[in-house]
């Protein structure tokens, strides 16, 4: 089935681009000249990735993914401008899944766009139990309960709801509590298929995975830091 790509932007060279470039790799593309008109579309008939511009006029990206983080897990991916680090960390730290710097690569921003199809593939696959290999097992931890059949997490009975990359980076410090992993590791566990993403993307998302337990658990301190080296789970 063919897969569709929301593009959220106010510049139509890059609108009229990019759906070009997208359609020749076999997408279908939705174009919205800014995050007002594409809200309630994405919501009432989400494709199966979008791709925002964060500077865009009557609602730029930012206030787009708060809104859409609402009510939806859409994976998003960013577009920013080379000056924006401050917009970069406020997009991932409020739920978006990648950023790309503009000026960029057509086939970069693709090869991101699949990456992140796959995952989600994934995760739909073992929801349906579906997948070609042995469905995972639940995994708990203390009070942390994680189902990746079902993209599940509890912590202590209380549900929290997480994007595919917070969830496979949370899983990834699971799997051995105590044990710091790098950003590299955790880079791999989340991103896969080579694409590159830099320190602050792991950072972003841990910021994102402690405010979301403690949004129901406000003394949460499970993911611990050990500076200069990475992050561990510290179970409880």
């Amino acid at each position: 089935m063919t897969q569709t790509i929301a593009l959220v932007d106010d510049d139509r060279n890059i609108l009229t681009g990019l759906s070009i470039a997208l359609k020749a790799e076999g997408f279908d593309t939705r174009v919205y000249p800014d995050g007002s008109a594409a809200l309630e579309a994405l919501l009432d008939n989400p494709p199966d990735l979008a791709v925002c511009d964060i500077k865009m006029p009557r609602m730029d990206g930012l206030e787009l993914l708060r809104q859409l983080r609402e009510r939806s897990s859409l994976p998003v991916i960013f577009l920013t401008s080379k000056t924006g680090e401050e917009d970069e960390a406020l997009g991932l730290s409020i739920g978006a899944d990648d950023y790309i710097a503009k000026p960029f690569s057509q086939a970069l921003l693709i090869a991101r766009i699949r990456a992140l199809l796959r995952r989600e593939e994934l995760v739909r696959a073992r929801v349906a139990g579906e997948a070609g290999e042995t469905a995972a097992e639940t995994m708990e931890r203390g009070r942390l309960v994680l189902e990746p059949e079902r993209h599940r997490v509890t912590w202590d009975g209380a549900p929290v709801s997480l994007t595919v990359t917070e969830f496979l980076i949370l899983e990834a410090l699971a799997q051995r509590p105590g044990v710091v992993k790098t950003r590299d590791q955790l880079m791999d566990a989340a991103y896969k298929d080579d694409v590159f993403v830099d320190d602050r993307t792991i950072d972003s998302h841990i910021k994102r995975l402690r405010r979301k337990f403690r949004q129901v658990d406000g003394d949460f301190n499970g993911i611990t830091t050990l500076y200069g080296a990475g992050y561990s789970f510290a179970g409880d």
